[in-house]
This record gives C-alpha cells, sequence and structure tokens, in this order.
C-alpha cells in the first residue's frame, strides 16, 4: 500500500509536468514566444556576421558565392534568350496573351461584375471558405502592392527608358486574364478540411487536376516543384528584400534608427500577425492595403497635379520611347524586356502566388473568385505603378545617379522637401503587408510539402528570415529569390495551359448563369 502511495505520489508530479507542457507547446503565445527567443538568440551573432559582411573569406562572403553560382545556373535555365528576349518573360507575355483570347477578353467584359463581387453583392454567408472576396483580394494585393510599385518601377524606367512604363501596362493588362485563370483553377481544386478551413493553391490544381486528366506524374512533379520555389521565393523576395529595402528607404529619415532595432520591431510585429492565420493576415490586410493606397495615389497625384503642364509631355515620352531603336537598355527589345519583367515583379500575375490567398475566399463558385482576382493587375499595375511612373518621367529624375526606391524618393523630394517621409510611411506599410501575404503562401506550400504540424517551424524561420534580411545585404541571394519568384510561374502556367479547356467552359457556364438571373444577390 505504501509502495503504491509512492508510486502514485511519484506519477502524479510527472503527469501534471507533462500535461503543463503539453499546454504550453500547444498555445499560441508559447509558439510566438518560441519564435521571438530565436530571434533573440541569433540577434547578436548574425549582427556579428553583418558586421563582418565585407571581411574577405567571412561566412556571408562565401555564402554570397554559393547562392551566386546558384544564380548562375538558374539564369541559364529560366533566363536564356529567345531571340533577344528572356525565356521567362516571353514565357509570361505568351500566357497572358493566349488566356485573354482562350477566354474572350474576361479582363474587360467581366471587370464591372468584378466591382460588384468586391462590394459584396454575391457575398453568401453560408458559403465555406475562410475570408471574404474582399478580404482575399486585399490579402493578394497586400503581395503585390509592395516595393515593386516603388522601386521595381524606378529599376524599369531608368534601365528600360521611359517606354518600359508603356510595355509594363501592357502586361498588366494581359497578366489579368492569367491571374483569372490560376486564382480560377486554385479555388475549384482546393480541399476543404472537416472544420471548414482550407488549402489551395497551384499545388493543389496541379496534382489533382492533371490527374484527373491522367497526367497524374506530371502534376505531382509539378506540385512539389512550385511548393519549392515559392518557399525559396518566400524567404527572400517575399521576405528579405522586403525587409532590406524598407529598412533603407526609414534610415533615409531617421538615420539614428538601427538596422538591427527596426530587423527586430518588424520581426515581433510580423509574428504578431501571421501567428493567427490567414484570418488575422485578412483581418489586417483588409484595412491596411486601402490605407496604404491611397496615401501613396494621393502623394502621387499631388505632384502629378503640381506638374500638370509637364503631363502630357511625360504621356508622349513614354509612347514614343516605348517603339524608340534609340531607347536605352539596349534599344527596343531592352524596354520590352524591362517593362514585362517589371509588369511580373510587380503584379505577379501567371507566378501562382495569389492564386493560394484566393483559394481561401468564402464562395462556392471559383469563376466569381477568378473575376475578382483579375482587378489585382490593373490596380497594381495598370494604376499604381503608372503613378510612380509618370512621377518619375515627370519630375526627370530617371536620369540620376540614384536607383530604386531612393530614386523614387528624390522624385518625391523634388515638389515638397518632406515627401520622402510620405514615401518611407508607404514603403514601410507596402514591405510589412507583402511579408504578412507571403508568409501565407509559403506556409501553405511547406504544409504541402511537409505537413500541417510542422507548419509553425516555417512561422519561427520565416520571423528569424525578417531579421536577418534587415541588417544584411546578400545581392546574390536576393537575385536568387527573385529567380525562384519567376520560376514559379512555368510549373503553373503550364498547369494553366493544360487546364484551360475546363477554365473557359466554367467561365461560360458562369456568364451564361449571370446573364439569365439565376445568381443570388445577398445585399440591396
Amino acid at each position: 500500500m505504501t509502495k503504491h502511495k509512492q508510486v502514485k505520489a511519484q506519477v502524479r508530479p510527472n503527469h501534471r509536468a507533462h500535461r503543463l507542457w503539453h499546454w504550453l507547446t500547444t498555445t499560441t503565445a508559447f509558439r510566438y514566444l518560441l519564435g521571438l527567443s530565436l530571434v533573440l538568440a541569433i540577434a547578436i551573432p548574425t549582427r556579428v556576421l553583418a558586421q563582418d559582411e565585407e571581411t574577405p573569406g567571412g561566412f556571408l562572403a562565401l555564402l554570397d558565392s554559393i547562392f551566386s553560382a546558384m544564380v548562375e545556373v538558374l539564369a541559364n535555365i529560366f533566363f536564356f534568350e529567345i531571340a533577344g528576349f528572356p525565356f521567362i518573360v516571353v514565357w509570361l507575355i505568351i500566357g497572358g496573351i493566349f488566356f485573354t483570347f482562350r477566354l474572350g477578353f474576361v479582363n474587360i467584359r467581366s471587370f464591372k461584375h468584378a466591382i460588384d463581387v468586391v462590394q459584396g453583392k454575391y457575398d453568401n454567408p453560408d458559403d465555406q471558405g475562410d475570408v471574404s472576396h474582399f478580404q482575399a483580394l486585399a490579402t493578394a494585393l497586400s503581395g503585390t502592392v509592395g516595393l515593386g510599385n516603388i522601386a521595381g518601377v524606378a529599376v524599369a524606367v531608368q534601365t528600360g527608358g521611359p517606354g518600359a512604363v508603356l510595355w509594363m501596362t501592357l502586361g498588366g493588362f494581359f497578366g489579368m486574364s492569367s491571374k483569372f485563370t490560376e486564382c480560377n483553377l486554385a479555388l475549384k481544386y482546393r480541399r476543404v478540411r472537416a472544420d471548414g478551413s482550407v488549402d489551395g493553391g497551384p499545388m493543389y490544381f496541379l496534382s489533382q487536376g492533371l490527374s484527373d486528366r491522367g497526367m497524374r506524374p506530371l502534376g505531382k512533379g509539378l506540385a512539389v516543384l512550385f511548393s519549392i520555389l515559392c518557399i525559396f521565393a518566400c524567404l527572400g523576395g517575399g521576405n528579405m528584400f522586403q525587409a532590406n529595402q524598407s529598412y533603407a528607404a526609414v534610415a533615409e529619415v531617421i538615420p539614428a534608427l538601427p538596422s538591427w532595432g527596426y530587423g527586430m520591431i518588424v520581426a515581433a510585429l510580423v509574428a504578431v500577425v501571421i501567428i493567427g492565420g490567414i484570418s488575422r493576415i485578412a483581418a489586417v490586410t483588409s484595412r491596411l492595403v486601402p490605407t496604404m493606397a491611397i496615401i501613396y495615389i494621393l502623394a502621387c497625384l499631388w505632384i502629378i497635379l503640381t506638374n500638370l503642364p509637364q503631363l502630357p509631355g511625360a504621356i508622349g515620352t513614354i509612347i514614343t520611347q516605348a517603339f524608340s531603336p534609340q531607347a536605352v537598355g539596349g534599344g527596343i527589345i531592352g524596354t520590352i524586356v524591362q517593362g514585362i519583367r517589371r509588369s511580373g515583379f510587380s503584379n505577379e500575375a501567371g507566378i501562382g502566388s495569389a492564386a493560394i490567398a484566393h483559394s481561401a475566399a468564402r464562395t462556392d463558385e471559383p469563376v466569381r473568385e477568378g473575376i475578382v482576382a483579375l482587378l489585382e493587375p490593373f490596380i497594381d499595375t495598370i494604376v499604381i505603378c503608372n503613378m510612380t511612373a509618370l512621377v518619375i518621367v515627370i519630375t526627370g529624375v530617371y536620369d540620376s545617379e540614384s536607383a530604386g526606391a531612393k530614386l523614387t524618393s528624390e522624385a518625391f523630394g523634388q515638389v515638397i522637401s518632406w515627401f520622402p517621409i510620405i514615401l518611407a510611411i508607404a514603403v514601410t506599410l507596402f514591405a510589412f503587408s507583402t511579408m504578412i501575404s507571403w508568409s501565407y503562401y509559403g506556409e501553405k506550400a511547406w504544409g504541402y510539402l511537409f505537413s500541417d504540424q510542422s507548419v509553425i517551424v516555417f512561422k519561427i524561420i520565416f520571423v528569424i528570415f525578417v531579421f536577418i534580411g534587415s541588417i544584411v545585404n546578400l545581392q546574390a541571394v536576393i537575385d536568387f529569390s527573385d529567380m525562384m519568384l519567376f520560376a514559379m510561374a512555368f510549373p503553373n502556367l503550364l498547369g494553366c495551359y493544360l487546364l484551360s479547356g475546363e477554365v473557359a467552359e466554367d467561365l461560360k457556364n458562369y456568364l451564361q448563369r449571370l446573364n439569365s438571373g439565376e445568381m443570388p444577390t445577398y445585399q440591396n
């Protein structure tokens, strides 16, 4: 009896300790604290590495050389030239043109309906999904409306000349159809769990959609390839690049702010949001995206209106240099390449990333969500990117030695000296929203490759990379991640091509029901 009591006395504390440990490790608070603890754990040594970045033979120099070699190999695969055009640029623009004609210019004839859907006219609260149409659009937009609209446009104008703006706009126009196709398929083949939450994206329509057509090995292979590329693109272009460039903009206004301090603040804020999953991400982006877009557009409009007499000349310069053999950056081909490339980097049409966000929309009509998605390239490229381009061309700063976001900041400063402060705020908001959206994309790709239980590992890695991106500047790593972003277009668009027949049929059926009045509405 005594022995039994002793055993019982020994087991109870162990049992309680086990239960306590189980409770701690399954709570959001613990996971959040664990992530921040890991960031703190690497803060000091990473700072030391950052200080030694220029030291020959240092760790970062070795890392840079490794990624440089990988970039060179990947460039030969995805950026080999066809008649002077990089393969991936040809792949993106031909895809956009193909889907535009294949779907009967869906980007024009469904534009008004897209506005109605976003306003909530067709939102059925009983449909399966995690977020509303507007929240899905805001989440996807927050991933695309970022530094590509500020720094990317500046790069396009500076290297390809003002004429690149026209080709960038055309890339956005045709990209609307690519975006419709990929987002439609992502929602159609999404996986709905028992609790009502969803998993979706190109990896699911590639594996399931192509399997249904007797191409299971190809579909599975493309799905795995897409997921791997997505994770790398997420940690680089969707994370480190955003943190690094946003700090550069903030440092222009607050020079005393150290990079490690900025990195810690942003990493903590990102952690708070992404731990909550898509619902919290959507809640933040649905408020943040309209705010940051309005701030930036109003600032651009102010500069344009202040220089209104120069506007016709700026538009004329853009049009004439778009077809000028003397255009900078390799003549007319260089101008086209820069325009299309920056368009793809900015709106991500054909890349497949936004399809992951749209697959979570609360609807049972895949075509409807595809129609909502086609608004993204319009808002991102045709509106916001053109605003940036007009500001740069009107102020004439594109001949400056500055580059990227600094060039745009210089253009803003031409009008009012404190306008760079507005730009710094916009850049920070853009970068933050891009990071939290891309964390969701990477999370879904990680979950597809591994398991949902291990997603917390990815989230911790993501938060750590936010901090690292703020304090180091490895160009080869950034180039590698950018290449991963564009490489995502290969498996994604290939799947879209192969499934385009059913997309066209689904669109035809949907529009017939819409025009006949069969679609119920839920708002007066």
